[in-house]
């Protein structure tokens, strides 16, 4: 499962569409807008961690569809330890499609060491996956990423009405979410999302330590 928080921004629409569709709603769960980057902080695998999510201005197609380059890098005690690039387009009902992502595990010394978990959408089997419903409905399930064996993220609505209070933001009508792979039996996580800006907190609630939060967002970066 991701380290990073698939998280994120300002309420603004996205300004791309899956398969070209013009006049696609926007998300307001996870609006991708260039230029802002969000910043969380926290502990993974009982170390210090800082997480910088950057969406760019840059695009990418994948099987046809116009998609927004987001870079996530993860920081360890203060070292680069995981740099993603991630790909995300939104269809014409307003969901937030996942076309994949680009991994590179790095060591102490900046040397990579694996990209287990990178996958894209049309390639060996790999199907893109909806991220984020438009209308999310408690209740409601979802699967992220199709790349049997390697990533297989899914998700489920647990509420509209959770209370969550980060340092960024506080809230009394955030989404509450439990995630979970296949790939990795008895882990799951809790995502909370606040409308307009994205997820703000995520936290291990069975089988691991891993929690980070939203400290800042900036814009026009």
């Amino acid at each position: 499962m991701k380290s990073k928080l698939a998280v994120i921004l300002v309420a603004l629409a996205l300004p791309f569409a899956a398969a070209g569709s013009a006049g696609a709603k926007t998300n307001p769960w996870f609006p991708l807008k260039p230029g802002t980057t969000l910043t969380y902080r926290g502990v993974k695998d009982g170390k210090r961690a800082k997480d910088v999510f950057a969406v760019t201005h840059r695009t990418r197609k994948i099987q046809g569809v116009t998609t927004r380059v987001v870079r996530d890098r993860l920081y360890l005690d203060g070292k680069l330890a995981e740099t993603t690039i991630d790909w995300y387009a939104q269809n014409k009902h307003g969901d937030v499609m996942y076309y994949g992502e680009s991994t590179r595990a790095l060591d102490s010394h900046g040397r990579l060491t694996d990209t287990e978990g990178s996958w894209e959408a049309g390639v060996d089997g790999a199907r893109a996956g909806i991220f984020m419903p438009v209308k999310p409905k408690v209740g409601q399930a979802f699967q992220q990423e199709f790349y049997k064996g390697h990533a297989e993220d899914h998700f489920k609505i647990l509420s509209k009405k959770a209370r969550v209070t980060v340092p960024a933001v506080s809230s009394r009508h955030a989404m509450k979410t439990e995630e979970w792979t296949p790939l990795e039996p008895g882990v799951i996580d809790a995502k909370y999302y606040v409308r307009g800006i994205g997820t703000v907190r995520e936290a291990a609630v069975k089988g691991g330590d891993e929690h980070l939060e939203l400290v800042s967002i900036k814009h026009g970066c």
